[in-house]
């Protein structure tokens, strides 16, 4: 049975969550349709564009994301207390730049008088839409519900585009958010739509590996973006890239080690490639005091099983013990 989303999203257990969009059967987000021989990777960069709107508004971050064919992937963490810290006015001001709002904010937004009742109401008002603020299913559904509307207009259309609500789940250990992670950014990697990290289109590891190039190598060439390609979501920094006295939230851990772990983790899917960092055990796994069979069955296996609530420590021992009992019987 479907349960609630309300049960599946809980600040006090975690703000990292994996979503997950897929199309209808035989629908396209973007690529080519070998049905009807028509590419729509013109949508991947509609999808980026919203998104960077979507986070430059919400008070949700972008850890990691990956748009496929007929699907899109995103780790979302949600920042509470940065849509506790707005005033009312950036609240209402924030939330109209997508919406209209009710009528009693137009009115308040358009500088004309309230009375006592219409003020109570603005109160209230602002404390709903604040909320939203930071409402995983509100971000999604002004994602989805805009890609749907455009893709369908595109098509000549009308009825569902997606498959159903978007998937949720909840990342509740610094290990299953790690694994996560790298299983986002590994998609075209292992749908074998793309060589290496480099080389993953419309995926945030793609986005950082040029960042880093860019910044550490200025006169360096780069892979050029197209036009189209330029406007991208701002994504969630890692551990030691924020200034200190600054209270952005950050990934916990280094993005070096990351960008290592991830490139190695891909060669167990494409070993004969060369990667983007090399290729011995990364340091982060002896951190975490993992094995490389461990680590390996947390990024390319168990996202599989589409578990709601992913403790990465919880559930690789789980799969440990059944392991063994199976073995002795």
């Amino acid at each position: 049975m479907t349960r609630p989303r309300s049960a599946l999203v809980s600040l006090e257990a975690t703000p990292y969550y994996h979503c997950i969009s897929r199309c209808v059967r035989r629908a396209y987000l973007c690529g080519m349709d070998r049905y009807s021989g028509r590419s729509f990777d013109h949508r991947k960069p509609w999808l980026l564009e919203r998104l960077a709107l979507l986070s430059s508004i919400f008070a949700i971050d972008i850890a990691a994301y990956a748009i496929m064919s007929n699907h899109f992937h995103l780790v979302l963490h949600i920042d509470r207390a940065r849509a506790l810290s707005w005033s009312d006015d950036e609240v209402l001001h924030r939330w109209t730049r997508l919406y209209k709002g009710p009528p009693v904010v137009q009115t308040y937004l358009a500088g004309q008088t309230l009375d006592p009742l219409e003020l109570d109401l603005l109160a209230a008002e602002t404390r709903a839409i604040r909320d939203k603020l930071s409402s995983i299913s509100k971000f999604m559904a002004a994602l989805n519900e805009y890609m749907a509307r455009k893709a369908n207009l595109e098509d000549g259309c009308t009825g569902r585009f997606w498959e159903g609500r978007f998937k949720s789940q909840a990342l509740l250990d610094t290990t299953g958010l790690l694994s996560c992670m790298a299983y986002v950014d590994l998609n075209p990697v292992r749908a074998g739509i793309a060589e290496g990290l480099d080389d993953s289109d419309f995926t945030s590891i793609q986005d950082r590996i040029l960042e880093i190039q860019r910044s550490t190598n200025p006169g360096r060439a780069v892979k050029p973006l197209s036009a189209s390609r330029r406007i991208k979501p701002r994504l969630l920094a890692f551990a030691g890239m924020v200034k200190e006295g600054l209270r952005d939230p950050v990934l916990p851990f280094n993005l070096r080690n990351y960008l290592e772990l991830v490139d190695w983790t891909g060669k167990a899917v494409r070993d004969d490639k060369r990667g983007f960092i090399r290729t011995d055990r990364p340091r982060i796994l002896d951190e975490l005091g993992l094995t490389d069979a461990q680590w390996r069955f947390l990024a390319l296996e168990l996202q599989k099983k589409s578990v709601l609530m992913l403790n990465g420590l919880e559930l690789l021992a789980k799969a440990e013990q059944q392991e063994e009992k199976r073995v002795a019987a």
